[in-house]
Parts: C-alpha cells; sequence; structure tokens
C-alpha cells in the first residue's frame, strides 16, 4: 500500500511527531528546519497533507511546487499566511485549529492587565537590572471594583469576563452578535451601547479581525475614554490604531496598555516600544505547554484524517462534492453564502434565526444551501474561526434557529433561493437567482424587485420615493471623490424606494452619515461582496 506522506514545515510539539512517526501507513518529514524556498519545495513536492504555522508563507509559489498536495493544516488559528482563494481555486482543503489556544489567551490577557495595573516589568526592571530599591515610585491599581469593558464575548472573551467576576471585577460586554442572554447568564452585563465600554476602566478586545474591526478603537473613540484608561489587545494587530494608541499613551489619556499582537510583526521596531507605560510581548498568545500540545496533538490528528481522505476537521474551504451534485447547484450554493454574508452587513444584531427557502429543483439541495448560507451569515462576526463543518454547531450553540422550506416552482423563476435573517433589531429577506449556466443576480430584497450583481462595494439606500433623491445621494457620493459603478433602484406600492448604489472607491461612516441625514432617506447601510 502507498504510503501517504505529511510535511510539517514549521517547529512543532514533539507530540505531533510522535502521533505522525508511528502511523505505518504515513510517511512523515520534518521540513521544520528546511530553509524556505527551493529546499522547502522539494520536501513538499510529492506532500499529500502539509502542516504549517505562521513561519512559512503558503503562496501561490509554494502550491505551484506541491502538485499532490490535498490539504494544508495550519497548527492554530490564523490563516493570514496562507493563500486561501489560491487554495480553494485547486481544491486543496485548509484547516486550522481553532481552539486549543482558548486558556492560554485568556490567562496572557490577565498577566497584561495585571502587568499594567502594577507596572510590574518596570518595577522588575528597577530591581533586578538598575539594583534600586525604590517601592514609593510604584503604586499600583487594585483589579476589584474596576469596571472591565470586554469587546468580543466569543470563546475567549467569555471566559475573559467568567474570570473578571472572580477578580470582583464590575464587567460589562458589547457584542451585537450574540444574544444578551449569554453574557448575562454568567453575570455579566449585556449593553448594545458602544459607549458604554468606552467609559470602563479597563477595555480588553477579543473580537476577530476584520473589515469592521480593524481600527475599532481609534482616536475617536479614545477621545471619549475616562483619563487613565487602560487597554489590552491580546487578539489580533490592528484592532488597535496604533498611531492613535502611541498618542493617547504619550499624553497621558491612556495610562497604560498591554500588547501582545502588533499590526505589523515581527515589530521590533514599533514605536509603542519606545513609551515607558505600556507592556509588550512577541505575540506569546498560544505560547504555553499546555497549549502548544494541544495545537500538535490537533494539527496532527486533523492531518492524519485528512491524508486518509476520513475527514476534514475545522475545514475553513470546504468544496461541495461536485462529482455528486449536477453542474447547476454550485452557483446556487455560492449565492446563497454570498446573501447570508449581505444579510449579515445590513442587519448588524443579535442573530435570532437563519431561514432558507428554495424554490424548483435546487431545493433538493436545501440541506447544502443551510450550510453555506449559515457560513455567509457567520462570517461577518465570526471571521475565519467559521466553516462549512462547523458552521450549524456554532449557530446552535448560540441559540440561533435554523429554518427551511422547499417550495414549488411560485415566483417565475425555474430556481430561486431566498434567505431570511432574523436579528434583534430587524428582518431582512434577500432572494436571489442563476441566470444561464453561472451567473448570480440578486432580485430581490424586502420585496423591492431588483436586478444587482452580487459582488463588489455596495450602498443600500432606503427613501420616501419622492423627486431630488438621486440627485442628493450623487452629489453627495460625489463630493467624497466616491464613483458610482452601477445604479439599480426598485419601488413599491407605498411609495418607498430601495436603490443599491456600486461604487469604485471606500465608504466611511461620514459618508453614511450625511446619507442617513438627508430628509427623505428611511434607513442606509453598507456592505462589501
Amino acid at each position: 500500500m502507498e504510503k501517504k506522506k505529511i510535511v510539517v514545515c514549521d517547529h512543532l510539539h514533539k507530540k505531533a511527531e510522535e502521533m505522525l512517526s508511528k502511523e505505518n501507513d504515513i510517511e512523515y518529514v520534518n521540513a521544520a528546519d528546511v530553509p524556505k524556498g527551493e529546499p522547502l519545495f522539494e520536501k513538499i513536492a510529492d506532500a499529500d497533507v502539509i502542516i504549517t504555522r505562521s513561519s512559512t508563507p503558503v503562496d501561490k509559489e509554494l502550491l505551484e511546487h506541491a502538485k499532490k498536495l490535498k490539504a494544508i493544516v495550519r497548527a492554530g488559528v490564523g490563516v493570514d499566511n496562507v493563500d486561501m482563494e489560491e487554495c480553494s481555486r485547486r481544491g486543496i482543503i485548509v484547516m486550522n485549529v481553532p481552539t486549543a489556544n482558548t486558556i492560554a489567551a485568556v490567562e496572557l490577557t490577565f498577566a497584561h492587565m495585571l502587568a499594567c495595573m502594577r507596572a510590574f516589568p518596570y518595577a522588575h526592571n528597577q530591581l533586578k537590572l538598575e539594583r534600586i530599591w525604590k517601592r514609593e515610585a510604584w503604586i499600583g491599581n487594585e483589579l476589584k471594583g474596576k469596571k472591565l469593558g470586554i469587546i468580543g464575548f466569543g470563546n475567549i472573551g467569555s471566559r475573559v469576563g467568567k474570570r473578571a467576576l472572580a477578580f470582583e471585577m464590575d464587567v460589562v460586554t458589547y457584542d451585537p452578535y450574540i444574544p444578551p442572554e449569554k453574557a448575562t447568564n454568567l453575570g455579566v452585563k449585556y449593553t448594545t451601547d458602544f459607549d458604554e465600554i468606552l467609559k470602563c476602566d479597563i477595555i480588553t478586545i477579543h473580537t476577530p479581525k476584520n473589515k469592521e474591526t480593524i481600527n475599532m478603537i481609534d482616536r475617536e473613540e479614545i477621545a471619549k475614554m475616562k483619563d487613565g484608561v487602560v487597554l489590552i489587545n491580546c487578539a489580533r494587530g490592528g484592532l488597535y490604531n496604533e498611531d492613535a494608541l502611541y498618542e493617547g499613551l504619550k499624553s497621558g489619556k491612556i495610562k497604560f496598555a498591554g500588547i501582545d499582537v502588533f499590526a505589523k510583526e515581527p515589530a521590533t521596531d514599533n514605536k509603542l516600544l519606545e513609551l515607558d507605560n505600556v507592556t509588550v510581548t512577541p505575540h506569546l498568545g498560544a505560547n504555553t505547554e499546555e497549549s502548544q500540545e494541544k495545537i500538535a496533538i490537533g494539527a496532527a490528528t486533523e492531518a492524519l484524517e485528512a491524508a486518509r481522505g476520513i475527514s476534514y476537521p475545522n475545514a475553513l474551504n470546504l468544496p461541495i462534492k461536485e462529482d455528486e451534485m449536477p453542474p447547476f447547484v454550485k452557483p446556487y450554493l455560492e449565492l446563497a453564502q454570498k446573501m447570508g454574508f449581505l444579510a449579515a452587513q445590513v442587519n448588524k444584531g443579535a442573530y435570532k434565526t437563519i431561514k432558507v427557502i428554495a424554490e424548483g429543483e435546487i431545493g433538493d439541495y436545501l440541506k447544502s444551501l443551510i450550510t453555506f448560507t449559515v457560513v455567509g451569515v457567520l462570517k461577518e462576526s465570526l471571521g475565519e474561526s467559521i466553516n462549512y463543518v462547523n458552521a450549524e454547531f456554532v449557530a446552535k450553540e448560540r441559540g440561533i434557529e435554523i429554518l427551511s422550506k422547499k417550495s414549488p416552482e411560485s415566483s417565475g423563476y425555474k430556481n430561486k433561493v431566498t434567505v431570511k435573517l432574523t436579528t434583534d433589531r430587524d428582518i431582512i429577506e434577500i432572494s436571489g437567482t442563476i441566470f444561464e449556466e453561472s451567473v448570480q443576480r440578486i432580485v430581490d430584497i424586502n420585496n423591492f424587485a431588483l436586478d444587482v450583481e452580487p459582488k463588489g462595494k455596495m450602498i443600500l439606500f432606503k427613501n420616501t420615493d419622492v423627486p431630488g433623491v438621486i440627485g442628493e445621494v450623487g452629489m453627495i457620493l460625489a463630493k467624497h471623490n466616491i464613483n458610482i459603478a452601477d445604479f439599480r433602484l426598485g419601488r413599491d406600492d407605498h411609495g418607498h424606494a430601495l436603490a443599491v448604489i456600486i461604487v469604485d472607491d471606500d465608504v466611511n461612516k461620514d459618508v453614511l452619515k450625511e446619507l442617513a441625514d438627508l430628509k427623505a432617506c428611511l434607513s442606509v447601510s453598507y456592505a462589501i461582496l
């Protein structure tokens, strides 16, 4: 029997080697010390599966040399070093190990929090390196009684909150994508007012890194904070704007910051290192013996299952089995995922129900449509941690009801898929179909008939249907040098209109506010597909 080849490209805990080297049907190659580039390319040329960490760029060049590769295991959470699109194009499945470092990240958060409150690194250095005994220089503060604001209450944030309560802290969380009871059942206050978080004594952030969370804390947010606030980031670099963070620390507005992650790493020349009111670590969130062992075991297990074709745990881009489905199905699955992603960007809030309605022959593939839709909806809030394997499980865990309905042809389309997302704030219903063989189109949004390609930067503008509105919208966009690529308009019988405006340029919150302030505006939102 031909052995399957697994190549480990970066250093892992010894447990992975123990597991992989003892399997008789596996050829295990440890290439952690092999130089990147051609030497590594030679090792992976006939590999079935590779295991990587952040040190190995899994780019088009590497993939060109891995002709037999069918799966990649990223030993950790982030897949920033993996070209997901290229992997998907080549049919290579990408998996990660998303929860092994949870406790390590939680405890590092508290290490930074305590270090900031007591200036431990600086007191330590003064005594140990300078041999100065100066107790009066290091008057700190206690965690007890302080108000802790947690941004993001998922796997890590919720555990931070639970432990903060043991410190007798007053804990409040902001996470518009969870039901409030997930926090309140633990004794943590839930808020939908982001400004309430900004008024806390200590703020820690635990969100994925995506277009909504990059620079989530910027100058405007820091200006609203209490003088002497303490900020913690052990999640992802770039969630705090580092220029704004530097200015706040330098001015004293921010008393202390604990930072484990940076926008650009390695961060050996980052200007935050110049300051004496910041504690820093070199991205150590997963760096515990226990965490590394869990990651190694998880990565090795996934690699073995993938090499043997058993399953693909935590797959981030699991392709459908095209040989088991008619060719017309795949475009509908992609469309359903896009509509779910669009719905989640427009209808922000705690998800209550996700409903998929399939009309026509596509209804025979309702289960797959549900999976792809749920991935699309949850991807907006959970980013890379959501995949085709865990989507429905995660939805159930978060108290989201998944509904589905198969209907005969009833709307004039041979096949049509509708995604209905209900949150605690609103309901949005989006329908789409496929023209010719693979031309995707959104044909209805909340009962406004449209014809929109689900692609690009979209402004959704709902207004009372009165003269002059289109001109006012165009003038605002022109003032901000935003070019309109396409303009689609739908009207209803109640005197309302919905415009979907495709633009070439980014739209910021100031532009959206100007549009919202127009007299005829009923609602405005922005999405990117």
